[in-house]
């Protein structure tokens, strides 16, 4: 799989995806990532990149030229060519789901939007689409590049060494991911599961879905209105909810 990245400030990429998971799966060639400067397709002695907003306003705008002689550039005549992505607080969130969607597509173009944002004929005329990894707004979209990267990345077969890792990962069955131990069993009196030493492979699955299911019930319960759940796992929520009201009213009697 083969990304580039479009920013204004590319020295933040080179400790990250020089580390890791992401180091490995560049060396062993699963992905490729390619990091552009857009200030090195403006031109002018000063190669300004941005400009005031028209009709007034506070900030400035990446400016047309340089954006489109990048990715131009970067894109080639090439048939197909990448799918262009523009890292924007106004785009899609960005979602597990959507993370292995971007996996099967062979080649991603990565626009970091900055200051106030890009023109909008970028928007218009240049990209297929818009991500935003949260309803905040960054400095840049350098940051929110790397994410994409990375959670992309995952998807991507090879990248990690467990193949059915992202499998289990939080939101890809629609849940949380529950509880983790290792070693030591006991650490300052707290104490592994017993199930999980069981070794019992059918008691060990229903206890981490059940986890799953009451993690989520506690802090995400909107995933539950979209998750695919079983009959045994309707039975455990109505019994967490169930604990639930016993909680709530031992604390009004109390």
């Amino acid at each position: 799989m083969r990304i580039d990245v479009l920013p204004l400030s590319p020295a933040m990429f080179s400790a990250y995806l020089g580390e890791s998971i992401l180091q490995r799966a560049q060396t062993a060639g699963l992905i490729a990532v390619n990091v552009h400067n857009i200030r090195d397709y403006a031109t002018g002695r000063h190669r300004v990149t941005d400009e005031p907003p028209f009709g007034g306003g506070g900030g400035m705008v990446l400016k047309p030229e340089p954006i489109f002689a990048a990715v131009e550039a970067v894109a080639g005549a090439a048939t197909p060519g990448p799918r262009r992505i523009l890292l924007s607080p106004q785009g899609r969130p960005l979602t597990q789901a959507l993370a292995a969607a971007l996996a099967d597509e062979p080649w991603l173009l990565l626009l970091c939007g900055r200051y106030e944002g890009v023109d909008e004929r970028v928007r218009e005329h240049l990209v297929d689409d818009e991500l935003s990894i949260g309803d905040y707004v960054l400095t840049g979209g350098e940051l929110a590049a790397l994410v994409v990267i990375d959670a992309v990345a995952r998807h991507v077969p090879g990248v990690l060494g467990n193949e059915h890792a992202a499998a289990r990962d939080s939101f890809a069955i629609g849940l949380l991911e529950g509880p983790h131990y290792t070693r030591p069993v006991v650490f300052r009196g707290h104490e592994v599961p017993a199930v999980l030493r069981s070794g019992h492979a059918g008691h060990i699955a229903r206890w981490r879905r059940e986890q799953a299911l009451r993690r989520t019930w506690q802090r995400r319960p909107d995933l539950l209105l979209m998750a695919d759940l079983a009959e045994a796992d309707r039975r455990f929520l109505m019994t967490l909810a169930l604990e639930s009201v016993e909680q709530t009213n031992g604390r009004t009697t109390g």
